[in-house]
């Protein structure tokens, strides 16, 4: 368990930069990780791994609805809350896959993403010296924004190759100071899906602490194996959870940016306060859009799961040909990968030199984890395999010549 939070003495930019990891000892802002990864893709003409955005369009009902809501009209604001036809449309998804009954006029709201739900949420609810509880690894905006908040945030640590948390771990990282325990299943970048035991001990922990459960669900339908089980079905957690999700990544729309969240009237309320003076509202045509692909058959949903298990088990398959170690996710679009027994102990390093040697950009896990933990995650590297087939198969061809290579030079 380990917890952060910025010196109180940094602007709030600043904040929100040392939060992230980003702030140097001199004041100096750097790129995130994806922004360096995703310029030197662009330097070198690199297959970009790294960054978690699909390279092949989603459903086409969902396309054609967003061509059809911007030929008939709509594309001014729409409601702060969100267009009626995508609160009810989500209302009914929720019932629809989990049972779960939402009032779609005062207990959904439409966000810009679900990072904008994740933003207006901390922010509504987080005070100065509050702290909220992650897994670690985490999504990276999860440190920026707590520290944004000016809360302090603590860590539970998911470990290779099962990511499974330490449930005394948990215990002990939970108190009366939790203002909010933020939970991301299925995980980024991780690929683990929580078990009913720990999302029952996450209840049970907010209950007894009087904490706030917020869930980042938006890889809800992209798992296999193991059911996603969201935390708001179990008993007890209603009413104090807020869940979030988007179409996103479901429908391989991630550019459009519609997210949402569910919740209790008070805490939608509570949101919507910070939400409204963020973005305000955004995308209208696609809002409809998403609304349209929330009511798809069964088979579509099942169906873009299967597709993309294919693509993991071919990256998977290409990564172990090469020599890397890898821990088969059971959910998103990421995979993990030791690059130490390759002999790459240095996994930053190993990304950064990955464009010009091979061809191919990944993401090291360090950057998802506070700077006094990175060792324990040094040589695993994220690699995305929401790819079309032909560029996975590409990419694992490279990184073998890479690694044959390097194996060459270490032998002679």
């Amino acid at each position: 368990m380990s917890d952060f939070s910025p010196a109180s003495d940094l602007r709030p930019w600043q904040r929100t930069a040392a939060g992230a990891g980003l702030l140097a000892a001199d004041g100096t802002i750097a790129a995130t990780i994806f922004a360096e990864m995703s310029a030197l893709a662009l330097a070198t003409g690199a297959i970009n791994l790294g960054q978690g955005f699909p390279d092949e369009d989603g459903p086409a009902e969902v396309l054609e609805a967003a061509r059809k809501a911007i030929a008939d009209g709509v594309n001014q604001y729409p409601p702060g809350l969100g267009m009626p036809v995508l609160r009810q449309a989500i209302a009914e998804h929720q019932r629809r896959w989990y049972g779960l009954e939402v009032d779609a006029a005062s207990e959904v709201l439409v966000t810009a993403g679900a990072t904008e739900a994740l933003a207006a949420t901390l922010l509504a609810l987080v005070d100065t010296g509050d702290e909220v509880v992650t897994f670690e690894p985490y999504y990276d905006a999860y440190a920026a924004l707590v520290a944004r908040a000016g809360g302090v945030h603590r860590t539970v640590p998911l470990r290779w190759p099962d990511w499974r948390p330490d449930h005394d771990e948990l215990r002990r990282a939970v108190t009366d100071r939790t203002r909010v325990i933020l939970v991301n299943s299925p995980h980024n970048p991780t690929g683990a899906v929580l078990d009913t035991e720990t999302l029952r001990l996450l209840v049970e922990l907010a209950d007894r602490h009087d904490a706030i459960i917020v869930t980042d669900e938006v890889y809800e339908h992209l798992s296999w194996g193991a059911p996603h089980i969201p935390i708001a079905t179990l008993p007890g957690a209603r009413e104090r959870t807020i869940s979030i999700s988007s179409g996103g990544k479901t429908f391989s729309t991630t550019g459009w940016k519609i997210g949402w969240l569910t919740a209790p009237a008070p805490l939608v309320t509570a949101v919507l306060a910070v939400k409204q003076y963020l973005t305000f509202v955004n995308g209208a045509p696609f809002q409809p859009a998403i609304a349209a692909g929330l009511a798809l058959p069964d088979a579509v949903f099942t169906d873009a799961a299967a597709a993309l298990r294919h693509r993991r088990d071919v990256l998977a398959a290409g990564l172990e040909a090469a020599g890397f170690t890898v821990s088969l996710p059971q959910s998103g679009y990421f995979l993990v990968a030791d690059a130490a027994p390759p002999g790459a102990a240095d996994g930053a390093a190993f990304c950064r030199e990955l464009p010009d040697r091979a061809g191919v950009v990944g993401v090291p896990v360090s950057a998802f984890v506070h700077p006094d933990r990175q060792a324990t995650y040094r040589s695993l590297v994220r690699f995305a395999f929401c790819k079309r087939l032909e560029v996975l198969e590409e990419a694992s061809r490279r990184l073998a010549s890479v690694i044959e290579e390097h194996r060459a030079k270490r032998d002679r």
